[in-house]
């Protein structure tokens, strides 16, 4: 076997551990904490934590290809004071981290989206940097750099009224990072360094998980169960469902979508003490927001006609074992 890491050690599993993220406990220490989005990989991370060992860093990222390079890039060096996560930096900034606690945020060459229809995908719009300005500490710092000068510019025009003051500098190659050498490769030889200093905070609270209402039913018909997908604000588009007659249990593949969160897991319908459960499947570790509460209903809506029941008793509440189970 290719082994493409050696330690999962600085590695965390965000949606098994309780948020807000209490960075002290999972560093061992109280320090001061840098958070890098979209570490690629992993090379200007460690040279920073190299350079600073009193600090604590985080890196999140998308690509799980992207973290296994930076995790055997760790292992090699034998950092103890990084962490990485795979996650949205929206989603990360949202849910895991406490809001004026963070001294420094940077990213280095992020895709640019620069077709107007892709927009939607660029970092460091309007409203991100004023998450972003919300999790920093008084006088906290980002950092965005970039080869791409038209995105820069747009950046710039985002920043008004976030609560930043904002300088850019044209800067010659600086990070030694793979996106930086492939530009470099390509002739360019400027970027821009765009820095953006907290002088206003930008009151964005954490966003807290919901208390996920679980559903029981008298009856239901395996054979002519077909859940309606519902498109909005919240989307929700069922893919699959399996039944198992034997073991009186079934599985309805599941995306739920809202806002910049995609959560692709399994909802179980499954038979025992005289009742049908309706609930997230065990190992799913959904994060309970209103899209998985909206899927919850639409399999239970379901369920109900395929026995023509009408309006049941109060659903329970799922425990924190269920949700992470």
């Amino acid at each position: 076997m290719n082994t493409r890491y050696l330690s999962l050690t600085p590695f965390i599993a965000w949606q098994q551990i309780p948020r807000p993220v209490d960075w002290a406990a999972v560093f061992g220490r109280d320090a001061r904490l840098e958070i890098e989005i979209g570490f690629g990989n992993g090379d200007f991370i460690v040279q920073r934590a190299q350079a600073c060992p009193e600090t604590n860093f985080v890196g999140l990222e998308l690509e799980w290809s992207s973290v296994q390079r930076a995790l055997r890039r760790l292992n090699q060096t034998g950092l103890s004071n990084v962490r990485l996560l795979q996650i949205d930096a929206r989603i990360a900034l949202e849910r895991l981290v406490q809001p004026r606690t963070v001294a420094h945020i940077y990213t280095l060459f992020p895709c640019p989206w620069p077709k107007e229809r892709h927009a939607k995908h660029r970092i460091f719009g309007h409203a991100f940097l004023k998450l972003l300005n919300s999790r920093l500490q008084p006088e906290g710092t980002a950092q965005l750099v970039t080869d791409h000068h038209p995105y820069m510019e747009w950046v710039l025009e985002q920043a008004t009224h976030t609560g930043f003051d904002v300088q850019c500098t044209p800067i010659p190659p600086t990070y030694r990072t793979k996106y930086e050498q492939k530009w470099l490769d390509k002739g360019q030889e400027e970027f821009y360094d765009v820095q953006l200093r907290k002088q206003q905070d930008q009151p964005i609270p954490l966003i807290e998980d919901l208390a996920l209402q679980t559903h029981r039913l008298d009856h239901f018909e395996p054979a002519t169960f077909q859940p309606v997908n519902e498109r909005g604000t919240i989307a929700v588009e069922f893919k699959e469902f399996l039944f198992d007659p034997t073991r009186q249990r079934g599985m309805v593949w599941v995306f739920a979508i809202e806002e910049s969160l995609t959560q692709n897991f399994w909802i179980e319908i499954a038979y025992y003490n005289r009742l049908w459960h309706i609930r997230p499947a065990r190992g799913c570790s959904v994060i309970p927001t209103m899209s998985v509460q909206r899927a919850l209903d639409l399999v239970r809506d379901a369920a109900r006609c395929t026995a023509g029941q009408h309006q049941q008793p109060a659903s329970p509440t799922i425990s924190d074992d269920e949700r992470t189970s």
